[in-house]
């Protein structure tokens, strides 16, 4: 595929970040400055980061065969995307450069920061054998933590464990040992079934232990699942939430559809609406909360978005996220259509899109702390941003 449509759909960054505070307009850095000013002391902190590993160096990640073969043309595309999105310009280097890309963004920031590096555990079948063949891709647990120990001013490891798993009990113990205190699912993926009774000793371990469930919840698009999407149903954490284990919902599971498990007879219903119920129950307040990555993308902008920023008393339990490297897609981002829908004004617009230029995960920060509901001017609260004392 030619680099100019992989530019203009994944990665087009026309500066480098470090160019940025000399190259922005007045306008630009204002906006910056104005996002950051206001949370006060308080470091900047973003649950949600993503680690893209070839297994070029000696990380021991990996990705599906079929993203590297133009037999699974729609696979190879997304690898395509994701490397040009994520500054990768040799894929037999792949593992070094996105790293050497992402920190860097990291480091211009503007504002000391605490970002939440994934690890991503393999598929495994119901009675507990990994397969290769069903893994998206797999970026193990010991190479995200030493990253986050060679950048401890930056990064903070989230491991993943599969619960199906012979070891997967005995896995967690050992990666808290190690200081990991949150843990990473992708269900429609990974082929986990949060509601599954099976899971029930690790949920009662992840409780004793303090540990924080990261779940991506709702449709997912970015990866391969194979007819498994009613995985994401958010509703299937509540036996998580029920035996203790506190919860982030990835996404507040703003894409697709699920079944209603309350009212299993009744019609399909969106999955963020399923959300929302379980952030009105009582009983799961401060130990449930959502995270807010990709709800100014395209395809999650208009209910979604404009329902959470009008709703004030959900805002102590909204926490931020990247999902890096998607906000460096070109293609999934339109300010154009955030100024229609009254998100943010044309000026705005205008300052955001320089910001992308030199920096999009600083530009996915300031886009969420910029956009505003159409009718009553409510944002995000700035405590969403900084470290929430209820999360590790």
């Amino acid at each position: 595929m030619s680099g100019c449509l992989l530019d203009t759909l994944g990665g087009a960054f026309s500066y480098r970040p470090e160019q940025m505070q000399t190259g922005l307009s007045a306008g630009a850095r204002e906006l910056v400055r104005r996002n950051l000013a206001d949370l006060g002391s308080a470091g900047v902190v973003d649950y949600h980061v993503h680690i893209l590993g070839l297994g070029t160096g000696s990380s021991g990640a990996f990705v599906n065969a079929d993203m590297g073969t133009w037999l699974h043309p729609i696979q190879r595309f997304k690898l395509d995307i994701y490397m040009s999105a994520s500054g990768i310009e040799d894929p037999a280097d792949a593992d070094r450069q996105y790293m050497e890309r992402m920190v860097s963004l990291m480091r211009h920031f503007g504002r000391q920061g605490r970002y939440y590096i994934l690890a991503f555990d393999r598929y495994y079948d119901a009675a507990g054998n990994a397969v290769p063949a069903m893994t998206n891709f797999y970026i193990p647990n010991e190479y995200v933590f030493a990253l986050a120990a060679q950048y401890p001013e930056l990064l903070v490891p989230v491991m993943s464990i599969h619960p199906y798993r012979a070891d997967a009990i005995a896995e967690l113990e050992r990666w808290v040992a190690g200081g990991g205190r949150v843990l990473k699912w992708l269900p429609n993926a990974m082929g986990i079934d949060p509601g599954d009774p099976r899971i029930d000793p690790f949920y009662h371990r992840m409780a004793e232990l303090g540990v924080v469930l990261l779940s991506h919840g709702g449709t997912e698009q970015a990866v391969e699942t194979r007819e498994q999407q009613a995985l994401g149903n958010p509703l299937r954490l509540r036996r998580a939430l029920d035996r203790g284990v506190t919860v982030i919902v990835g996404h507040c599971a703003s894409l697709g559809e699920g079944r209603d498990l309350d009212h299993p007879e009744q019609p399909l219903v969106a999955n963020f609406k399923l959300f929302l119920r379980l952030m009105e129950e009582p009983r799961y307040r401060g130990r449930l909360f959502g995270e807010l990555s990709g709800l100014t993308q395209r395809n999650r902008s208009e209910e979604p978005l404009r329902t959470l920023l009008a709703r004030s008393d959900l805002h102590s339990r909204l926490i931020n996220g990247s999902d890096y490297p998607i906000p460096a897609i070109n293609a999934l981002i339109s300010t154009a259509d955030l100024e229609r829908q009254g998100f943010i004004t044309e000026a705005e617009r205008a300052h955001l899109n320089e910001i992308y230029e030199y920096n999009p995960l600083l530009f996915d920060f300031v886009l969420r702390r910029t956009v505003r509901h159409p009718e009553n001017g409510e944002r995000f609260a700035a405590s969403v941003f900084i470290p929430n004392p209820a999360l590790p």
